[in-house]
């Protein structure tokens, strides 16, 4: 059995790559093989449940290919620490990073155990993080926190809207520490998965042992923090958690989607102690710094497949309509990847907004009329009364029809609720605004210079 596994193992370090191997496969013994059924002995419950989800296929596969058809899986939880029973031994494969000696402090000895927290993301990294002036100071205290030594704040609290870079910078830091530190034990996890563990741990009376686990790391980080709010015995253990590791020297890096003392259910004691350190604010991503990601992306993926065809402004286009979130700016360019890769066609302006109508879409959703009324109405130095007021001079009307046109170009409401919101005009007015922009648009320069800078504020 172990020269098979062995062999599986070899193999499996490659498939899914030698993180993920070391995190969950590792630490798995394969025991015996009957009725098309692989039994193996697991450390915990938690990496059993979480291999049978994500891993079960590929390890299936393999075996098929070394000779042994299997059709499923199953998992004896074998605690390692269990006294009179076995300890499932580690595959023979290649170690991720150097083992301590039996003579090494705990926290190095705890670094040969790839069971503690969940897998980093090898994509996370600094080098492939964009900096702009949004984020510059937390990639700053992120890379200050990764050198180690004494670091003048702890923990690094950072905070942020969803898709800002949060847990990017999180692994980041995590995987420049480990190559700086390769024996020290980093711990990454999300709330939930403390949460879990520490309710695993009170079911199967074995608290010490959690406390030992969380208490010998060289680095705590703890992602989505507001998802224990509410949660008072997981509150109780992560303050005295972090009070440990402070008391120390033990650096703790924490991420969550609002501000400490904006998280409603978390105990007044821990928003405290959270707020001892640097708080840190990812502020949502600027026109400057999205088309900066999406350059640095196009070249990732032309350097994969060199005949990729970009046209003239389609960047800057995706860079004005999806202003709100990082990760559908990535998965709306990785998809006109695949588009031009599939199709073997040129990515222009036309093929984007047709390859990302859905999207573009729901991005048009987030501006209101009320925007659009206020910023035009700025624009042009007019009383917002003017826009739904009676006035029919030149100097009202024209930017009232800009703002009816913009509503009808940015927004998903129909033409009867455009004319409601201008004062109870009749579908057909602003029908009639809407196609005297459009023509003005090609015909007066100006005015469509106009045009487009207010689209470009209020898309920004």
């Amino acid at each position: 059995m172990d020269d098979l596994w062995g062999q599986a193992c070899a193999t499996l370090e490659t498939s899914v790559g030698p993180n993920n191997f070391n995190h969950w496969i590792k630490p798995l013994r394969l025991t015996g093989l009957e009725s098309g059924i692989a039994h193996f002995a697991s450390p915990t419950r938690f990496i059993s449940d979480w291999v049978n989800r994500h891993f079960a296929k590929d390890i299936m596969g393999v075996l098929s290919r070394h000779g042994q058809p299997v059709e499923r899986l199953r998992f004896d939880v074998v605690p390692q620490t269990a006294p009179g029973r076995a300890r499932p031994a580690a595959a023979p494969a290649r170690p991720a990073r150097p083992v301590a000696s039996a003579t090494a402090p705990a926290a190095a000895r705890m670094a040969a155990r790839p069971d503690l927290g969940a897998p980093l993301d090898p994509r996370y990294t600094f080098g492939n993080f964009v900096v702009g002036k949004p984020n510059e100071l937390a990639h700053a205290a992120a890379r200050r926190v990764a050198e180690g030594g004494p670091v003048g704040f702890n923990p690094l609290f950072l905070y942020g809207g969803v898709g800002l870079g949060k847990t990017h910078l999180m692994h980041a830091i995590a995987h420049d520490y480990q190559t700086r530190h390769p024996l020290a034990q980093v711990l990454y996890l999300s709330a939930e998965q403390f949460m879990y563990r520490f309710v695993q741990a009170l079911r199967e009376s074995t608290i010490m042992d959690f406390k030992g686990m969380f208490r010998n790391v060289n680095m705590l980080m703890v992602d989505d923090v507001q998802f224990i709010a509410g949660k008072d015995s997981t509150q109780e253990e992560f303050f005295h958690t972090f009070n440990a590791l402070v008391d120390q020297g033990k650096q703790i890096v924490i991420s969550a989607d609002r501000a400490p003392a904006e998280i409603k259910g978390l105990e007044e004691r821990i928003k405290s102690r959270l707020s001892c350190g640097l708080i840190v604010d990812l502020h949502p991503t600027t026109y400057e710094l999205r088309l900066g990601i999406l350059q640095s992306k196009t070249e990732v993926f032309r350097a994969q497949q060199p005949d990729l065809q970009i046209g003239a402004g389609v960047l800057e286009f995706l860079a004005h309509r999806i202003t709100t979130n990082v990760r559908v700016l990535e998965g709306a360019l990785q998809r006109l990847f695949a588009h031009a890769s599939l199709l073997r066609r040129e990515i222009t302006l036309e093929v984007a907004q047709e390859c990302l109508a859905d999207i573009l879409r729901t991005n048009d959703r987030k501006i209101s009329i009320d925007d659009i009324q206020r910023k035009v109405a700025e624009h042009y130095n007019i009383r917002l009364a003017d826009m739904v007021g009676p006035k029919r001079a030149r100097n009202v009307a024209r930017p009232r029809q800009i703002a009816m046109y913009l509503s009808k170009q940015l927004t998903s409401r129909s033409l009867p609720e455009i004319g409601r919101r201008f004062g109870g005009r009749d579908h057909t007015t602003i029908m009639h605004g809407i196609r005297k922009i459009d023509e003005l648009v090609a015909e007066d320069h100006a005015l469509a210079e106009d045009v487009n800078m207010l689209r470009r504020l209020l898309e920004a």
